[in-house]
């Protein structure tokens, strides 16, 4: 799994004393709840009947030991002796308090975990398989292009206000145990005829009040294309996609108005223009 370096550590510790000044404003009551709602959410705090909630983002699902007993302390130091994880492999904390939330991300930042992005209209946590790396089917381990993934969409300038949220999964598997076919992009490893690793890419799927399921928009992308595809299909999406009702600005439905045939086509017109660029992943990193 991917650690730290020095960069890393010096952001999230900034975040964490960023938000820690905005929690004591909202508690001192400078700020109000509506002000300090896109502050929270940028944080992956949500407002609940009772309580505030935390989502902690657990990349491509993996864990190391330390971060697991940093997630058990927290449990019983600040919630209620458990959290849940969730199907998107975050793990959510439901009744801590609103004052402790800074000290929580302070905790987390020293076993290299947050909260960022695990909320509002931005690019969320990135998931894999949750065998990935053992798998008997597996073609390639889906966890190093996550990894890409998350760190390409972290905090991005151009995706961090998005029509809605968006959810990207990438599985190496034979069998979809990532479910990519109910996210924004999915991702699917794959071999071409001549032994190229690559990706099927799929768009537009989702769960919730209208659940639909993505649709495959190329059959193979090569690898080193990773990053220029899923930057097309976002700005696509950041053009296009709704913003005048929240229940219709997924990607999904934006697939199913403008038809499949005709988002592929932007979407490639657009990638065009990026294939050759900067964001082409050199061999190093794959």
């Amino acid at each position: 799994m991917y650690r730290y370096d020095e960069f890393d550590h010096d952001f999230v510790q900034a975040r964490v004393a960023e938000f820690s000044d905005q929690v004591q404003r909202r508690l001192a009551g400078e700020i109000t709840e509506d002000q300090f709602r896109p502050l929270r959410l940028m944080n992956g705090v949500y407002l609940q009947l009772h309580a505030y909630m935390l989502r902690i983002a657990v990349p491509y699902g993996t864990l190391n030991g330390k971060q697991l007993r940093m997630l058990g302390h927290i449990a019983r130091k600040y919630d209620k002796g458990y959290g849940h994880f969730t199907t998107r492999q975050n793990i959510q904390f439901n009744w801590p308090a609103l004052s402790d939330i800074p000290a929580i991300l302070a905790d987390l930042a020293s076993v290299e975990m947050h909260a960022i992005q695990t909320s509002g209209n931005c690019i969320r946590n990135v998931t894999a398989d949750h065998f990935a790396g053992a798998a008997a089917d597996e073609v390639a381990d889906p966890r190093p292009y996550a990894e890409i993934l998350r760190q390409w969409s972290s905090v991005h300038p151009e995706f961090s206000f998005l029509p809605r949220k968006f959810k990207i999964a990438v599985t190496g598997a034979e069998r979809d145990r990532a479910a990519i076919q109910t996210h924004d992009i999915g991702l699917h490893l794959r071999k071409n005829a001549a032994g190229e690793l690559g990706f099927a890419v799929y768009i537009g799927g989702g769960q919730g009040r209208t659940p639909m399921v993505a649709r495959k928009i190329r059959d193979f992308l090569p690898e080193a294309d990773l990053l220029s595809y899923c930057t097309a299909i976002l700005r696509v999406y950041n053009l296009y996609g709704r913003r005048d009702n929240k229940y219709k600005a997924r990607i999904k439905i934006l697939v199913h108005e403008t038809g499949v045939e005709e988002i592929t086509r932007q979407i490639e017109a657009e990638w065009q223009e990026l294939k050759d660029a900067q964001l082409k992943l050199p061999e190093a990193d794959i």
